[in-house]
């Protein structure tokens, strides 16, 4: 049994991924739609084999397609998304518009997949941010087994994450530097991005955070645990692609490394790489176009009593964004399509 699948925002790097994504799974596609803004009209994209023309999101009618994968920004996601949930087009959204909803499930599969029941209440489910995302794969196993009370997390985030011009600032700010009177100013970042970090990501809050840092925060307790503390800084490092981070997690039991270890080889959705040895873990280029999480540096922190830490690691465009939509697509399927 096939679908209907729609991908609005296809010529973007998330959209992009997305039809990628769903090609390499092996996604059951009936028929495929992809849509762009009138100014991207007509861009070619490619799905497996196939090349497809985009067609205008403005005109097109969501009647009798089963599920929108969108890709777009919040503006453009209040104005569409609200018109194919009518049609009973499921809307996987990828922006931050209604993560925060309380009546829309924020779904990481690995982690809260029995959230899907929830679509039923506005015909929308809601993709975490990228940072959040791969955090959660790992701290669900962790949490189940000895509860956690308090995380704290340093993220080095790339630049692929705030979209193609960011990607595009690195790589002439970085040719920049080696030819005089080529050097690029920044536009999209406040602060030179090339050979730099800049522990600024989105807007800052009244309390002295970044929105980032509080969207972690929210997340995480909507996805896992209200309980949960998390204290969070966010930097953007002159990485294309590929987010990390180094998390400090405090249990409310004593859980042991070797444990640890052994219960994320378990978890869905992760791949331990863990030797102390010179390359024994795993960096944001070795992640680069890969479906898992990897975690590393895994070790006991002897400054509290039930302290973890560890490092993670993840491909931001899949599965902190196209990956996990297509994994909520393909739970959809298996939920609720499939059961008719």
């Amino acid at each position: 049994m096939g679908y209907k699948i729609v991908v609005v925002g296809a010529t973007g790097n998330v959209g992009r991924e997305m039809l990628n994504i769903l090609a390499e799974r092996q996604f059951p596609v009936d028929e495929i739609a992809v849509l762009a803004s009138r100014k991207s009209l007509g861009t070619e994209v490619s799905f497996g084999d196939t090349t497809l023309k985009t067609k205008d999101l403005d005109t097109f009618d969501f009647e009798g397609w089963d599920i929108a994968l969108f890709a777009v920004g919040s503006e453009a996601t209040k104005t569409y998304a609200p018109k194919a949930a009518a049609s009973g087009c499921l809307v996987i959204d990828n922006s931050s518009l209604y993560r925060y909803d309380p009546q829309i499930p924020l779904i990481v599969p690995e982690v809260n997949p029995d959230a899907i029941d929830e679509y039923r209440n506005k015909m929308i489910i809601a993709n975490p941010n990228c940072s959040t995302a791969q955090m959660v794969v790992a701290l669900k196993p962790l949490h189940d087994r000895a509860k956690i009370k308090r995380v704290v997390v340093s993220t080095y985030q790339s630049v692929s994450g705030s979209g193609k011009d960011a990607i595009d600032e690195l790589w002439n700010q970085t040719k920049g530097m080696y030819v005089p009177g080529q050097e690029v100013e920044p536009k999209v970042y406040p602060k030179q991005i090339a050979f730099n970090v800049i522990p600024h990501i989105d807007v800052f809050l009244e309390d002295g955070s970044t929105k980032e840092e509080w969207k972690m925060v929210a997340e995480t307790k909507k996805i896992i645990d209200p309980a949960i503390k998390v204290t969070a800084t966010c930097v953007r490092v002159p990485v294309f692609v590929g987010h990390s981070e180094a998390l400090n997690i405090e249990f409310e039991d004593f859980i042991d490394e070797d444990e640890v270890r052994d219960i994320l080889r378990e978890a869905p959705g992760i791949m331990v790489v863990d030797k102390r040895e010179d390359g024994g873990y795993v960096t944001p280029v070795e992640c680069v176009g890969d479906f898992a999480t990897f975690i590393s540096r895994i070790r006991q922190d002897s400054t509290i009593d039930n302290g973890i830490n560890l490092w993670c690691v993840s491909d931001n465009l899949r599965k902190g964004a196209a990956l996990n939509a297509v994994q909520i697509a393909e739970l959809y399927g298996r939920r609720v399509l499939q059961k008719g």
